[in-house]
């Protein structure tokens, strides 16, 4: 089934009239933008209306884990939409059946148990209601270099900045320092020290906090749109250790780590740690129905084989999106994704980055696995000065979006947040597209450049 060719009747122009007319945008000032349209997409790339075609090293949200308009995954969608397009989540339903079990028979440890939401913020939200009913506690330590997404609950769980706005938020939520060492919280000279001060920084809020009131620890993985931040080894066997000492549930929000990104089914997967809860979306199905959910342990699912869970969805576990699943997760197995994702980072991506870093000024640190790596843009290598402040606006953000605006010009989509570039292609990516992009990135980092204390 060729999809690359579908067209939109409407012209470019309509588009973006009722686009302008009639849509309101996240995270936006609906005056100042100006979205661009876009016609179709294939594999690593997607088109707009004037035929421009971009070589996508952002994955959209960095959840086209499988690429553009698989066939497969496709044609899973029609034949399901053509048998049985929905059903509530009461019923039981045979798609929805085989894609908890292929999602739970990927998962690591006991992980048996799959609850499906529509997407990850909702399981982030309901992974938490489960840690608090489990234990019967409130509280729930959250990173502040994190993002867990924008419902109420999320947001709040979120340490970035694009919480403010919805403060004061969700009560019982309280913060914490993760492993950063290229910019360490706790003065730490190496990998080893990072892990052993963050996790003994952990400890004291949860003495502090009061062990008997803290319901869950949550983390992503590898942290996504605030750095790519690779934990440091022990940081993660470190965390479980905690949570076991002291009858904490560990949630993994795995929602951008997981299915192929970090080369793993699952990121924890890279450092043997089986935590209680995991949540899941975008890669799933890499997004061409809205998905997510929290996989179980059978501890934490217990609690609730007597009394109800008090929590649900209307469209729990669709049909179509399971479907997409079902189809995504088997050919991802069957295509040898995940183990591409895997050997494309450490033998392509991750040197040619590094290579990058010598030549560019503006380079200070690259990070990251599978494909899911970051460039730490600075003004001065030596003192870390970032290209931009933190949470820059306008003015002050300008050399990243020059920088930005430059990968585009040159046919590539870039991801970009504060002062750092992600390279964050689908998974299945060729090495050629791959070395394709870092060239228009090698380019693209010359005006990057300009900006620095070597200019």
């Amino acid at each position: 089934m060729d999809t690359s060719s579908t067209k939109s009747a409407l012209d470019e122009a309509t588009v973006r009239r009722l686009d302008r007319d009639h849509v309101f945008h996240s995270w936006s000032a609906q005056a100042l933008i100006d979205p661009l349209p876009i016609a179709s997409a294939s594999g690593s790339y997607f088109t707009d209306y004037q035929g421009n075609r971009f070589l996508d090293f952002s994955s959209q949200l960095v959840n086209i884990n499988i690429g553009y308009q698989h066939p497969k995954v496709v044609a899973a969608i029609v034949e399901q939409a053509q048998r049985l397009c929905t059903v509530q989540p009461a019923f039981a339903n045979d798609v929805r059946s085989e894609a908890a079990g292929l999602i739970a028979e990927v998962a690591p440890g006991d992980l048996n148990r799959v609850f499906f939401t529509n997407g990850g913020a909702e399981a982030n939200e309901n992974a938490v209601r489960m840690a608090r009913l489990h234990t019967g506690r409130h509280k729930v330590l959250a990173a502040y270099r994190s993002y867990h997404g924008a419902t109420a609950g999320a947001i709040a769980l979120t340490g970035d900045p694009r919480r403010w706005a919805s403060e004061p938020g969700m009560p019982g939520v309280v913060r914490y320092w993760g492993p950063y060492l290229y910019r360490s919280a706790f003065h730490a000279q190496s990998e080893a020290e990072e892990a052993e001060r963050a996790l003994s920084h952990l400890r004291d809020i949860i003495a502090v906090e009061g062990p008997h009131t803290v319901a869950a620890v949550i983390l992503e993985t590898v942290v996504g749109t605030n750095g790519i931040l690779v934990p440091p080894d022990g940081y993660l066997a470190g965390v479980r250790e905690l949570c076991d000492e002291f009858g904490i549930v560990m949630i993994a929000d795995e929602v951008m780590a997981g299915f192929g990104r970090c080369g793993e089914w699952f990121a924890v997967d890279r450092w043997g740690v089986v935590p209680d809860l995991i949540t899941f979306a975008k890669g799933v199905n890499s997004g061409y129905v809205p998905l997510g959910g929290v996989v179980l342990s059978e501890r934490v699912a217990a609690s609730f084989a007597e009394r109800p869970y008090p929590g649900g969805l209307t469209y729990s576990g669709h049909p179509l999106a399971c479907a997409s699943a079902l189809a995504s997760i088997t050919v991802m197995r069957d295509e040898g994704i995940v183990d591409h994702a895997r050997d494309l980072g450490r033998d392509v991506i991750g040197p040619a980055l590094a290579s990058l870093a010598e030549t560019h000024p503006s380079v200070g640190e690259v990070r990251g696995l599978g494909v899911f790596w970051a460039l730490e843009l600075v003004k001065d290598r030596t003192t870390r000065e970032p290209l931009v402040p933190f949470n820059a606006t306008g003015a002050a953000a300008a050399p990243m979006a020059e920088f930005a605006a430059a990968c585009k010009q040159m046919g590539l989509w870039p991801f970009t947040h504060f002062n750092r570039t992600h390279v964050v292609p689908p998974c299945p990516i060729t090495e050629g597209e791959v070395r394709s992009g870092l060239e228009i990135l090698d380019q693209a980092l010359a005006v990057a450049d300009r900006y620095t204390s070597e200019a």
